[in-house]
């Protein structure tokens, strides 16, 4: 009987009393066992130290807009949307503002509720799909893939994305698609 004992002195050899006895008696170790800690542990520590100094910020939610203060351009109009090429199309109201600074506020209505919010500044982007709860945003460009952040930028004649067509026709119509996706965007703002 084996026993855990510090004065319980056992009798024969590791190979007469099986290796459990031999484990037991060089303090819970086997021959196989290393007592340094594997490289991946050793690492641990300074792999957590750098992923918790590189770890990005998420960009604070933008700031209510007035479009009633000054500077700001307001156009109102009528868009159709599809979300992807099997989609059915939606169409709205849409209501587009550029400020003098570069800030931008779209507004896409299904009545009677904003069903997607977008707004832009010089350093960053927001987009909330209403209907959806769901918010996007973050720092920089606006992503390629968000059709209704490069509407306003297309409308202030920057090029889309590569993978998007845009395409101005008279009297306020546009027309903004992914052929890849079959996203698209379609309507008219009056001046």
């Amino acid at each position: 009987m084996l026993s855990l004992r510090p004065e319980a002195k056992s009798r024969g050899t590791a190979s007469e009393n099986g290796p459990d006895r031999a484990r037991l008696r060089r303090g819970g170790q086997s021959p196989d066992d290393t007592s340094a800690p594997s490289p991946v542990f050793r690492l641990f520590p300074v792999l957590l130290a750098l992923c918790s100094l590189s770890a990005c910020r998420t960009a604070p939610p933008l700031s209510a807009v007035n479009l009633a203060e000054p500077d700001w351009r307001v156009q109102q109009g009528q868009a159709v949307w599809r979300s992807k090429k099997a989609a059915p199309e939606i169409a709205g109201e849409l209501l587009v503002a550029v400020h003098a600074s570069g800030r931008t506020f779209l507004q896409f209505t299904k009545v009677p509720l904003p069903f997607v919010v977008a707004q832009t500044t010089t350093n960053s982007w927001q987009i909330e799909f209403v209907a959806d709860n769901r918010t996007y945003s973050g720092r920089g460009k606006p992503p390629a893939q968000a059709a209704w952040l490069q509407l306003t930028r297309c409308l202030a004649g920057t090029v889309p994305p590569a993978g998007w067509n845009w395409r101005e026709s008279g009297g306020g119509r546009w027309r903004l698609e992914n052929k890849n996706t079959g996203e698209m965007l379609e309507g008219y703002l009056a001046p």
